[in-house]
């Protein structure tokens, strides 16, 4: 273990220059002979970073630490998963070379890809007390505005979802679209937080861990309590509103697979179905109807209301939409 004096204000690359390596930074010295993935995963969790995101980071870092520097020989699974806080400091430290080869070999991916892969680097980098190279400047990606179903898609998948011998799925569709809810969350849900008679729902432990009010329309309700006597012939291991047919806990990823069903049903492409797109119309839908945007973050659980902000682009490209239909129809009256 290194038990040199640590100097924060001295950059790796002057380091280097009197032939010292980097060094943990103070938190981290008494953890440098542990596992990393194990520390760092403890790390993630204490900064309240979703599960999705701890997964998408160790994804993404697993392609940067594996990444063989000339001559050196392939990283394998159990090295991968052994390595300690200082062994993995001197092999992803930012000035070896290592960084750069990585940054290289995502030159096909697209700018969004690679600002999620950046992220995942720049923290890890971070937690060991370094610097992201100054030379390395992440890709400039140009806005994109969510992606919302058109009031005919919605109608289509509304009734393919009524019609689905899955009587999980009309239950899906309704909540995602009535309350702008997360799939994760939604797959979370359990009977003790829904209140039905107050029309609304607590989700505990949401994106950042935080606790939110949801509310209910009559129509979710009555869903609700349709589904409610199928469930219990399900036998529910848990107090979980939505289960498999098996009575385990329904997951994201079967959610998805449900959404792509009634795209294929609906005649949709399956890219434009998809529980995010659903909650992204139930935002526009409020903001359609007259809420503020306040009211609209809070519903959506946004940390920022510059995230909710984006749906006022929306709703200038639907009124753009419309004016442009209706001064086509004026001139075609005029003919």
């Amino acid at each position: 273990m290194r038990r040199g004096t640590y100097q924060a204000k001295q950059s790796a690359i002057q380091r280097r220059l009197y032939n010292d390596g980097p060094e943990l930074p103070p938190r981290l010295v008494h953890r440098a002979h542990l596992p990393w993935l194990s520390t760092y995963r403890t790390q993630m969790a204490s900064e309240s970073k979703s599960v999705n995101t701890q997964k998408s980071y160790i994804i993404s870092l697993r392609l940067f630490i594996e990444t063989p520097l000339p001559d050196e020989a392939v990283l394998n699974e159990l090295e991968f998963e052994k390595m300690t806080v200082e062994e993995l400091l001197d092999r992803v430290e930012p000035f070896n070379g290592r960084l750069d080869m990585w940054v290289q070999s995502l030159g096909e991916k697209s700018a969004s890809t690679i600002k999620a892969r950046y992220a995942a680097a720049n923290h890890l980098i971070n937690w060991l007390g370094q610097k992201w190279p100054e030379h390395l400047t992440r890709p400039r990606s140009g806005k994109r505005l969510p992606r919302t179903l058109t009031k005919r898609e919605l109608s289509l998948v509304g009734e393919v979802a009524l019609q689905s011998e899955d009587p999980v799925a009309n239950l899906v569709v309704t909540i995602l679209l009535e309350t702008g809810m997360r799939v994760s969350e939604l797959c979370s849900l359990k009977l003790p937080d829904i209140d039905l008679n107050d029309r609304s729902a607590m989700v505990v432990g949401g994106k950042g861990d935080k606790d939110r009010l949801i509310l209910f329309t009559e129509e979710t309700v009555k869903r609700i309590q349709e589904w409610l006597p199928l469930r219990d012939l399900r036998n529910p291991e848990n107090d979980q509103l939505l289960v498999t047919t098996k009575g385990t806990n329904l997951q994201t990823r079967t959610v998805q697979r449900m959404m792509n069903r009634l795209a294929d049903d609906a005649g949709i492409p399956r890219s434009r179905v998809t529980p995010h797109v659903l909650r992204h119309n139930f935002a526009t839908g409020l903001l359609e109807r007259g809420a503020d945007l306040v009211t609209i973050q809070r519903l959506l659980g946004h940390a920022s209301i510059a995230t909710t902000r984006v749906y006022l682009e929306i709703s200038d490209q639907t009124l753009r939409e419309v004016y442009k239909r209706a001064q086509s129809s004026l001139f075609s009256e005029n003919e």
